[in-house]
């Protein structure tokens, strides 16, 4: 950083020009010698009347009225700390601190006019010597209260590094140091109270309010920033924006009010001064405005006595605010009650704020008297009366706030000027590695101190300043309180502080905090209720953030927090509950044997095998007899152990499907269907073999249909489907399925048939025996032997043939577990219509008609089986 070689004379020269338009700057004043000057600029009085500027004559000196009581105590705050520090060897030994305090009035104009009279002196004359070398009238000025003076005043100061330590201007646009780089502040910025706010609105759950503003730079830069870190943070909206009238503009405040009357936010958080919080009031009192939990910035929480009456209260009850950190002073009340007036004082020099202090604390007047003002009955003041026995809030030291920051900023000061002066000679910072001396103290040579600055007070609060030249964040948390006797209280109910990983953090002390509602609880205030699990937030259209309409999660989504943007989809075994808030496992579907159809089915199955053993057993019991003797008997055996291997196949289909039985269940139902039909096949052809032998030329027809060559065709037959399964099974194999295309919460387990063509032909070549077998029974039905069996085999193939011939369309167009029920239907009915055409009869003739199981019945025309 470059500075001017000789800044003091610069600004001397600036300075000098402004005497030449408004003549020297003699306003209420507080002075005290000393090898150092600190300045200081203090709102002493509410009100200025400046005069007009005409450029015809030399305009008179402004006049100021409304004396602010707490302003002179921020003086004397400042003029205490300044003798303590005189009175303390360790700090500046030998070195006498004096001040130079202006009233600001709380105008712009006299606080900048104070402030170039600060920084560069009252003389008529400038004197400049060859060296320029002498001490500045001040080496740095404490102030000022408001943003918009700061920002004025320092934009000045900082072209010359002129350190000014404000105790009350927060504008966050100050922390940039490219504009004010000799600016610090012992209040936090803004840009903290915007968080420490946001914080609060996220403690109680408050995300739709409403703001208030001030026409300037401390109400424009905090609404800006206010909606910056909401919209940043997602923690809440605000409702609406308004702008405070700086006048009372009646019409203007009306409107003002009827916005938050309509609006629905129930927090309206104010960031503007107390004299336009007064007026903003008087109208909600007028409009009776009730039901409103109000968030104060500090410009009016701590400082806020004249709100705090019966008239604001029902309205202003429960207000939590952000306020600066109280302190404790020792000893500033001793300080306060020994001020006495300057009987002797030079008018000359201007006036002095202690005696205008005393004649409005005693209402006196100091001689010479105003006229009239003895007529009128007024009393002069003597200076010897006692502020002990007067009502004052001047004397009260328990909730020290501004006066806090007015004392950290003098000691940051002094201890930056301590440091600079135990500077060691040759090991300075500044160029040639020299030091500041007493004698030729420059005012930037104070700032690189300044910066480097860090000490405790006697409360225990650090005190060093950032890059920015901001102090180490803290804030009180104030609430207002109104008693039953109706009398009022601001209490502290916590703190928001920046902790040590530069996070906000608040701490609250909820059973302390007095709430203005029936309910004695926090307020709602929001725009939409939060979605509850299960739904997700859609905004509405035209509306902020927080306005929202909340959506039922679409099946198959869930969301299991509050306000979710958007819902997330199961993952693939599991689906949406009704509520939709969480996932849970899907429905699995397959042929169960615990269900009904299964246990059905099953047991059908089971009757089916039962029934071939019995009449397997019946004919091994009657293996003798003619009826079963006839026609072959090892292939009847063969045809009911095949159909027992059918019905149990069936069982297969039932259950879980696993791999090993979905590359079963095909197989064992098409190798044991094509056995049952091969054997059927070869016993109608033994019918057609036998009925040639008893014609003429027709007895070589048999020798080709001997035992051997029956098991023979069985055998070869069944290999052709044992192969046709085999390259079915090695090809593309049966696999377990998860099927959720039927139904979405549902997972159907199935076997996919892994080769359709495989598949078909397994079938194919089963309904091709079975129509060749309906043919050739078909066309011996009618032959003369009593114990021909064409009838019987052309009926069972008949069944079997229109069974399978339904199943096709039937499985292709059955969802899920129907398409084995189906499959296994099939199976045991054209099983059962085998087993009940072929052997029913021979069953009845074995058990109820024995007396025609003989060989001359078998053998004789006429007989009926």
């Amino acid at each position: 950083v470059s500075f001017p070689r000789y800044p003091s004379v610069y600004f001397n020269l600036v300075s000098a020009s402004v005497s030449c338009w408004f003549g020297q700057f003699h306003l209420n004043i507080m002075h005290k010698t000393g090898d150092v000057i600190l300045g200081g600029l203090f709102p002493v009085h509410f009100f200025s009347s400046v005069p007009d500027l005409s450029f015809a004559s030399e305009p008179q000196q402004p006049s100021c009225h409304g004396f602010y009581v707490q302003g002179f105590r921020q003086a004397q705050t400042m003029a205490f700390a300044i003798d303590e520090i005189n009175n303390n060897s360790s700090l500046l030994p030998n070195v006498t601190v004096g001040y130079t305090l202006y009233d600001n009035c709380a105008e712009l104009g006299i606080g900048f006019r104070g402030a170039l009279s600060l920084a560069s002196g009252q003389e008529e004359q400038i004197i400049l010597h060859n060296t320029c070398v002498g001490k500045p009238p001040v080496l740095a000025i404490v102030g000022e209260t408001s943003s918009t003076r700061s920002i004025a005043i320092s934009s000045i100061l900082g072209l010359y590094r002129v350190p000014m330590v404000s105790y009350f201007a927060t504008c966050s646009c100050l922390s940039d140091r490219q504009k004010y780089p000799s600016f610090f502040r012992t209040i936090p910025s803004d840009a903290f109270q915007v968080r420490a706010m946001i914080q609060i609105l996220k403690h109680f759950g408050w995300t739709w309010a409403g703001l208030l503003i001030t026409d300037d730079d401390y109400g424009l830069h905090a609404a800006r920033s206010l909606q910056s870190e909401l919209s940043l943070s997602g923690e809440g909206c605000l409702a609406y924006v308004e702008v405070l009238p700086w006048d009372k503009d009646t019409d203007e405040l009306r409107r003002i009010v009827d916005v938050m009357k309509q609006s629905t936010a129930r927090v309206v958080i104010a960031f503007v001064h107390l004299s336009h919080m007064i007026n903003l009031m008087e109208e909600v009192a007028k409009q009776n405005v009730t039901g409103l939990q109000w968030l104060a910035s500090e410009g009016w929480t701590a400082t806020g006595a004249v709100l705090q009456t019966p008239k604001f209260m029902p309205y202003l009850g429960g207000t939590l605010g952000i306020a600066i950190r109280r302190g404790e002073i020792p000893g500033l009340r001793e300080f306060l009650l020994q001020i006495r007036p300057d009987l002797h004082h030079n008018n000359n020099y201007g006036n002095s704020m202690v005696n205008q202090f005393w004649e409005f604390t005693f209402q006196c007047r100091f001689a010479p008297a105003p006229a009239g003002w003895v007529e009128g009955g007024g009393a002069i003041c003597t200076g010897k009366e006692d502020l002990e026995n007067v009502n004052t809030k001047f004397l009260d030291v328990s909730n020290l706030r501004p006066e806090y920051n007015v004392y950290k900023a003098v000691y940051a000061l002094a201890y930056a000027l301590d440091d600079m002066l135990q500077c060691k000679p040759r090991r300075g910072p500044f160029s040639g590695h020299s030091c500041a001396t007493l004698q030729s103290l420059e005012p930037w040579q104070l700032l690189y101190y300044l910066e480097r600055v860090n000490f405790s007070t006697p409360f225990g609060d650090q005190v060093s300043f950032d890059e920015n030249g901001d102090v180490v964040p803290i804030y009180d948390v104030m609430n207002w309180l109104w008693l039953p006797d109706g009398s009022t209280k601001v209490q502290n109910v916590g703190e928001v502080k920046r902790s040590a990983f530069k996070v906000e953090e608040i701490i609250l002390d909820e059973d302390k905090i007095f709430w203005n509602f029936e309910s004695k609880k926090p307020v709602r205030s929001v725009c939409s209720e939060s979605c509850p699990p299960g739904t997700h937030m859609v905004r509405k259209k035209g509306e902020p953030k927080c306005c929202f309409d909340c959506i039922p999660c679409s099946e198959g989504k869930i969301t299991n927090k509050r306000n979710s943007l958007e819902c997330t989809s199961c993952p693939e075994d599991f689906w949406s509950n009704p509520q939709r808030d969480h996932c849970v496992p899907k429905k699995t579907e397959f042929l169960s044997y615990f269900e009904p159809l299964g246990i059905c089915l099953t047991a059908a199955s089971l009757l089916g095998t039962f029934i071939c053993t019995v009449v397997l057993g019946i004919f091994i019991y009657h293996r003798r007899t003619p009826i079963v003797r006839a026609n072959n008997s090892e292939l009847s055996f063969q045809v009911l152990l095949s159909l027992k291997l059918c019905f149990l196949c069936s069982l297969l289909f039932i259950g879980r499907p696993r791999m090993w039985t979905c590359q079963l269940r095909h197989a064992a139902f098409g190798i044991s269907f094509v056995l049952c039909v091969s054997c059927i096949l070869v016993k109608t052809m033994v019918v057609l073999a036998v009925f040639k032998v008893s014609k003429p030329g027709g007895g070589t027809s048999l020798k080709w249909f001997g035992a051997m060559q029956q098991r023979g065709t069985v055998l070869f037959l069944t290999s052709i489907q044992a192969a046709i399964c085999t390259a079915w099974l090695v090809s593309a194999s049966p696999t377990p399925h998860k099927n959720t295309q039927y139904q979405n919460d549902k997972i159907v387990y199935e076997c996919t048939v892994g080769s359709t063509v495989g598949f078909a032909v397994l079938l194919g070549y089963i309904g091709m025996l079975a129509v060749l077998s309906f043919l050739i029974a078909f066309l011996v039905r009618n032959l003369p032997d009593s114990f021909n069996e064409a009838k019987l085999i052309t009926f069972g193939m008949l069944i079997f043939c229109a069974v399978w011939v339904a199943f096709v369309p039937v499985y292709i167009s059955s969802p899920g577990n129907y398409a084995d029920a189906v499959e296994v239907f099939a199976i045991l009915a054209s099983s059962f219509g085998l087993l009940i055409t072929l052997f029913g009869p021979k069953c009845y003739i074995i058990l109820l008609r024995p007396e025609i199981n003989t060989k001359k019945a078998v053998m004789g025309r006429g007989a009926e089986l």
